[in-house]
């Protein structure tokens, strides 16, 4: 036990209070399976900033008074400027919010007899035969030691697991308001490529118009490095203005990110009673970046193992077929065997709407993933899978990128 630290225990401890730790601290609150606390950074430097969660549904949720916003149709804007409007009924696309998100989980976890919010930084987790024991600093001072029977670890990995393929999925966005109605609020623009393409990877624009004036628009890029924020500037404004021509417009928030995507092996169990879940237990889908609905699966699932006692605690969140695809489509992406914008260009034209999402989802039966291959380079796309087998994964070097903010990105 730790030394100079109050001792207290619960039958699950939840650290971290991303998307993943505080999803799985909703759903134990909903089912009433034992007691459990949730260790959450305090405001200060080790808080992330507000960010922007989307994903794609069906019908209201549980969620529903966190959204934000949602849009009906989705678009993507070819190079050329060809314009491809699918409609994935009954499914919706839907912002959500991180701070309108924790919000919602810290009501439904005030009212809970078995749930505890501490605030504090985490120090070390440390196992013993049963359980683990989670060492922290409180906000308020002094040091506590949780001890329990599980630990869902939800904090980002420092260092990513070797791999073959490491893209880096690197955005700045700015949240704006244009001096004249410019955007279709019942239309996400998912991928514009009507933006200069990199040498390496691709890029694209992102827009999801919050009403007729007002926007979040970001820039992205698939590549290896992210850029530095005088970069992403000078691509914004390119965008906002030689591209989308908002007019004059002021920006009223912004926000970043870099989300790896990767073929590497996200280990979930890391010791006896420690489990890793959300990005760090392998919920991002490599090919897309997109993490929250599998976050809420994962969720469900570990729940489901704890009532039952038994199985696996933390399943994999994506199946192999879904990650061997993946694994060819980045490979492909980065050897500059595929076109990225001709690539999901035409994935947007030629399959529907409903069946696109479920498989960027990862919930395509074999017999709709084959169709969909048949829509993607075939050629390009055997000759890599035929390759990946013949290499190594290997370690990348220093920490997982970041935005260089040596400038102002305005």
């Amino acid at each position: 036990m730790a030394s100079n630290a109050r001792a207290e225990f619960a039958d699950v401890v939840i650290v971290g209070g991303g998307a993943a730790g505080l999803s799985l601290a909703h759903r134990l609150a909903r089912t009433g399976i034992g007691d459990f606390v949730v260790v959450q950074p305090s405001r200060g430097r080790l808080r992330p900033p507000e960010r922007t969660w989307c994903h794609w549904a069906q019908g209201p949720d549980e969620f529903e008074d966190a959204v934000s916003a949602s849009w009906e149709r989705l678009r993507v804007r070819g190079p050329d400027g060809s314009t491809v409007v699918s409609d994935p009924s009954p499914m919706t696309y839907r912002m959500i919010r991180s701070g309108a998100f924790e919000e919602l989980v810290h009501r439904g976890l005030a009212g809970h007899p078995q749930a505890r919010l501490v605030r504090g930084a985490v120090h070390e987790i440390r196992q013993y035969p049963g359980g683990a024991e989670v060492v922290c600093t409180l906000a308020e001072g002094g040091r506590l030691a949780l001890h329990g029977r599980y630990v869902f670890d939800s904090r980002p990995l420092p260092f990513l697991p070797p791999a073959r393929t490491v893209l880096l999925q690197h955005f700045w966005g700015w949240f704006v308001r244009t001096a004249s109605a410019r955007f279709d609020p019942g239309v996400a623009d998912l991928m514009d490529f009507r933006v200069p393409q990199p040498r390496h990877g691709l890029a694209f624009g992102y827009v999801l118009p919050l009403a007729p004036d007002h926007a979040l628009v970001e820039y992205t890029e698939f590549s290896r490095e992210p850029l530095t924020s005088a970069e992403y500037g000078a691509a914004l404004r390119h965008y906002a203005g030689r591209v989308l021509r908002l007019g004059p417009y002021s920006i009223v928030a912004e926000e970043q990110g870099v989300i790896p995507m990767t073929d590497a092996r996200f280990p979930r169990r890391v010791g006896p009673s420690v489990y890793r879940i959300g990005a760090a237990g392998g919920a991002t889908r490599p090919a897309t970046g997109y993490t929250f609905s599998a976050v809420q699966r994962q969720s469900r699932d570990i729940v489901a193992a704890l009532r039952a006692g038994s199985g696996e605690i933390v399943p994999p969140p994506y199946g192999r077929r879904a990650l061997a695809m993946d694994a060819v489509l980045l490979r492909g992406i980065d050897a500059g065997r595929i076109d990225g914008p001709a690539f999901f260009t035409d994935l947007f034209r030629t399959v529907p709407g409903e069946r696109l999402l479920r498989f960027l989802d990862g919930r395509t039966t074999p017999r709709e993933e084959f169709a969909i291959g048949l829509r993607t380079p075939v050629a390009p796309m055997l000759r890599t899978a035929a390759e990946l087998p013949l290499l190594r994964r290997r370690a990348r070097p220093g920490a997982i990128g970041a935005p260089r903010p040596e400038e102002n990105p305005r």
